[in-house]
């Protein structure tokens, strides 16, 4: 008998090490990684870990951490993490809560006048960019002062003139005599001030600062870069930057049951070349809903959006973007925007199905610029202007209708609170420059105007708006808002899947679609 014996000198050795290596990465079981921060350690080799920063740190392809559905002080940051196509990186949050702000330290605030309170060192940095989000949680409302990072901002006030429960922030000036330096850093100094109801403790005002700028960050490009992250069960509230922080190149990402809750600016941003899919995402009280940028591939489904501040929807630049199955209720000084750089053979190209848009405070419009393009079919848009200044409009199966809407001047949720609203109806205007490529068909519109350059037509004149655009032979102008079928989001399907069935005011909601 022949016996046969392997060489373990040289390269031999080299190459069983290098097998024995892949067969153990090959075969080695996921882990399950939980955190608990109240009970967790994270030097410990065993039992739950005590943040999510060590828990991600250490995560491999194949594991999943646990988070437990409570609130947790801290944020959570992917810089060049990675999994496999097989072996998904997965965050599952279930349910817990990335909180952005801290309770103020009282102690750091003197009264200089009765009432009126003030504090200098607030933050270890503070910048114009942050003073535009900023905001104070007082007594669980956010105070944002009329300001807002997207959209028209008010100075700030005088400390003299403050109101009770308003704040404001009065920067650090270079002292008589003295210039500014040629380059002046980004960073901000100055004085926060508070003010008071007569008598009022400040210790029992319930005063929270945003101090994390994000509850999901991420960051990396090249080699270092995210890839095959599953996000999923997850509340990110009170930074004083986005919800959802996406930068640097991420490719096979799923966020799924998301929510970004009262952010400081975007409830969910990609940026540079960022690569991702949304399946499930709530977005309340942000300065933005949405707001992807750069060269970034996004598509979301299932979203609801509501009570924004400076835009609903946001697009720019060369980025291509998806969205279906989506709710927004409309009150933010923009409703969708669509913005393209100067390169007309890199759009910026937005597609949306079965999306419903209802303003509900305050005029506004959905605009397409130039070197943009929106491929829209199954949309319904209610008490929205439509303005196409440039770029291509693809429109298909969709109404553009009115709706009741209150005046700008009401709170952002005062339309949720009114069992019946009295407002008279706001009739659309469509307005399409000249320069627009307009490709459409099967269309149902109540509007106010349609104006296709200089031109006006009146509903006995549609079919002359026909003939000159060579477009929607089979669209319709009405005269009054009626059951359409065939036309617009589909409602029901909307109603079962998209509305969070855990708001207070899901069945208000629900009386605004039709």
């Amino acid at each position: 008998m022949r016996r046969y014996f392997l060489n373990l000198n040289g390269a031999g050795s080299r190459y069983l090490s290098a097998v024995l290596v892949l067969l153990v990465s090959s075969t080695a079981a996921a882990r399950d990684i939980h955190v608990d921060p109240d009970k967790g350690n994270d030097a410990a080799s065993e039992g739950p870990l005590k943040t999510i920063r060590q828990a991600i740190r250490i995560a491999e392809p194949g594991d999943t951490i646990h988070l437990l559905p409570t609130v947790y002080h801290e944020y959570a940051g992917f810089y060049g993490k990675q999994g496999t196509p097989e072996k998904p990186i997965t965050l599952d949050g279930h349910g817990a809560t990335l909180e952005g702000s801290d309770p103020i330290d009282v102690t750091l605030w003197a009264e200089v006048k009765p009432d009126l309170y003030r504090c200098e060192n607030l933050m270890p940095a503070l910048s114009d960019a942050i003073l535009q989000r900023w905001f104070f949680l007082w007594n669980g409302k956010m105070v944002h002062m009329g300001r807002t990072s997207k959209g028209p901002s008010k100075d700030f006030k005088k400390p003299e003139d403050l109101q009770p429960g308003e704040w404001t922030f009065v920067k650090q000036t270079a002292p008589a005599g003295q210039t500014e330096p040629a380059e002046k850093s980004s960073q901000v100094t100055g004085a926060f001030y508070l003010k008071l109801s007569s008598g009022a403790q400040l210790s029992e005002q319930n005063l929270r600062i945003p101090v994390r700028s994000a509850g999901v960050q991420f960051g990396g490009s090249g080699k270092n870069h995210n890839a095959h992250l599953v996000i999923r069960n997850l509340t990110c509230t009170h930074p004083y930057n986005d919800g959802f922080n996406i930068h640097g190149h991420c490719e096979n990402v799923l966020f799924e049951n998301i929510r970004a809750i009262e952010c400081g600016d975007d409830g969910i941003s990609a940026h540079e070349t960022a690569e991702y899919r949304v399946d499930g995402f709530v977005s309340i009280g942000n300065s933005t809903g949405i707001c992807d940028t750069g060269a970034s591939r996004t598509s979301y489904n299932r979203v609801f959006i509501r009570d924004c501040l400076g835009f609903d929807l946001f697009f720019l630049d060369t980025g291509r973007y998806t969205l279906t199955n989506s709710v927004i209720l409309s009150s933010a000084v923009r409703t969708l925007t669509l913005v393209g750089r100067d390169d007309p053979d890199q759009p910026c190209s937005l597609t949306m199905k079965n999306v419903f848009i209802r303003r509900v405070a305050g005029k506004n419009e959905v605009r397409v610029s130039r070197n943009s393009r929106l491929d829209a079919s199954h949309v319904t848009l209610m008490g929205l202007n439509f303005q196409a200044t440039g770029g291509e409009v693809s429109l298909f199966d969709s109404l553009i209708v009115s709706a009741a809407v209150q005046p700008a001047s009401h709170a952002a949720y005062d339309y949720l609170a009114a069992e019946n609203n009295t407002e008279e109806p706001l009739k659309p205007e469509l307005l399409i420059w000249k320069d627009v490529k307009w490709t459409a068909d099967r269309n149902c519109y109540e509007l106010q105007s349609l104006r296709v350059d200089k031109t006006f037509f009146t509903p006995a004149q549609f079919n002359q708006f026909q003939r000159l655009t060579g477009q929607e032979q089979q669209s319709k102008w009405i005269s009054s808002v009626t059951a359409e079928t065939g036309f617009g989001a589909d409602l029901a399907k909307l109603k079962q899947s998209t509305i969070p069935e855990n708001e207070l005011e899901t069945q208000r909601v629900r009386t605004l679609l039709p």
